[in-house]
């Protein structure tokens, strides 16, 4: 009997060890979640909790409850690694009108070396009362500083006063399956922004905002964009580049297998009059176009929406060479479907087209768009529209003429793991708390136990 009642309290003992969780909850720091009470010093203490060692780096923001939060900077370092935060309820933004602090960002996580945040939850930026303050401060809605081997995964982003996401000095960043949400008219909300980053994938995500879907700003460098829903929106975008003279530097981007639906813009580049640097050995590919205002456009006379059509005052200008567009399809709101406007003291370079087609709705019989360029060189093969700056090559692909550049997927350094290290699959995904397929594993044992012996 003695030896059956060791064997017992062991094995209770040891599946209560199997089966624990040391991932912390914000509720266990005094978040409420009612959607009323304001939460954010209950956020900060688990953040501090977590970044100290405590719950293996795992912090939940749990199911089927809503948290009001003021801004909040999550800091690094940290002393897990990965760092893993699981959001799974909805974060709301307080309203401009009892907004306390930083107006620059809502959320900011900087300095934390493997950063993981996911989950099915939403990040709710309460937007509308900041849009007709279009002049003011706005804040973005979520912002990453400086976290290399950062994932970012699941989550739907709606309402931000200003840019969705921002990422800013990381390497190796991936970010997947999220929904941005915005309405059309609503200023500057940007879906994903990035700049001074590097090793980046964006992919699979559905984004309808107010402006661009993605901007890829300055100081970027092998960038991979697939399988993106983009529209309503201003389109994928380099840029803008070289505002207030700035000396730009983009390269080794590569935009593919994305959908433009009723944007303003398809593959956009943007560059002010008077700045500097290169955008180059960017790739357009695999893209398909439904009613889109401009499905191509370089523009280097970009002057803060508008541009300078027919003047060139400026003595320099940011560099664009070595860009390629293929495989597009589709049609265009506008008569022009390729419209290169290209800066007269530094002309755009090495601009190749292959297997363009791109018509206008409004004739039943497929009418082609039109092309229009300024201040371009480059090739082009089986492009619709054609377009006068671009010689014609039977075989593009062959000419020595076209860079050798490819999509290449560039790989973070490091993959995190994103699943809690301490949680039994039964616990993973439950929002913070078990589920009742642990008593009865339990209870089970437990049985088997009493009968073997």
């Amino acid at each position: 009997m003695q030896k059956k009642t060791w064997i017992l309290n062991f094995s209770v003992f040891f599946l209560h060890i199997f089966t624990s969780s040391k991932a912390l909850d914000v509720t266990q720091y005094g978040a409420i979640g009612d959607g009323v009470t304001e939460d954010s010093q209950a956020f900060l203490k688990a953040w501090e909790a977590v970044c100290s060692g405590t719950g293996d780096g795992q912090l939940i923001v749990p199911a089927g409850m809503t948290f009001v939060l003021q801004p909040l900077k999550f800091q690094g370092s940290c002393k897990s690694t990965p760092i893993v935060v699981q959001i799974l309820g909805n974060m709301v933004a307080s309203s401009r009108g009892s907004w306390e602090g930083d107006k620059d960002q809502w959320i900011l996580f900087s300095d934390i070396e493997g950063l993981v945040v996911e989950g099915n939850g939403v990040i709710n930026g309460q937007g509308s009362s900041w849009w007709e303050h279009k002049g003011s401060s706005r804040p973005t809605a979520l912002k990453f500083k400086s976290c290399n081997n950062l994932r970012l995964s699941g989550l739907t982003h709606v309402d931000s006063a200003k840019a969705h996401i921002h990422i800013n000095n990381c390497n190796g960043v991936s970010i997947s399956n999220l929904r941005i949400n915005a309405p059309e008219s609503s200023p500057n909300t940007d879906g994903i922004d990035v700049a001074a980053s590097s090793n980046v994938i964006i992919q699979d995500c559905v984004i309808a905002t107010g402006d661009d879907c993605i901007a890829i700003n300055s100081g970027t460098s092998n960038i991979r964009v697939c399988g993106i829903d983009c529209g309503p929106g201003h389109g994928i975008s380099i840029g803008s580049l070289g505002k207030d003279g700035e000396t730009a530097s983009v390269e080794d981007i590569c935009v593919q297998n994305c959908n433009f639906r009723g944007s303003t813009n398809g593959a956009r580049i943007k560059t002010w009059p008077g700045g500097s640097g290169y955008a180059r050995r960017i790739t357009f590919s695999g893209i398909t176009l439904d009613n889109v205002e401009n499905p191509i456009i370089i523009d280097q006379h970009y002057n803060n929406g508008g541009s300078e059509k027919n003047t060139d005052d400026k003595s320099s200008a940011v560099e664009i060479s070595k860009v390629v567009y293929s495989n597009f399809v589709g049609t265009s709101k506008s008569e022009y479907g390729v419209d290169f406007r290209c800066s007269a003291a530094v002309p755009c370079t090495e601009i190749f087209m292959k297997d363009v087609r791109i018509e206008t709705p409004s004739s039943g019989s497929g009418q082609v768009a039109q092309g229009q360029c300024l201040n371009v060189r480059g090739v082009s093969t089986l492009a619709v529209p054609g377009l006068e700056c671009l010689a014609l090559s039977t075989d593009m692909l062959s000419s020595a003429e076209l860079p050798e550049q490819t999509c290449m997927l560039p790989q973070p350094s490091v993959q995190p793991s994103t699943r809690p290290m301490q949680d039994p699959f039964w616990v993973y995904g439950s929002g913070g708390k078990r589920h009742r397929v642990f008593d009865v594993v339990l209870t089970s044992f437990i049985f088997v136990v009493l009968y073997m012996y």
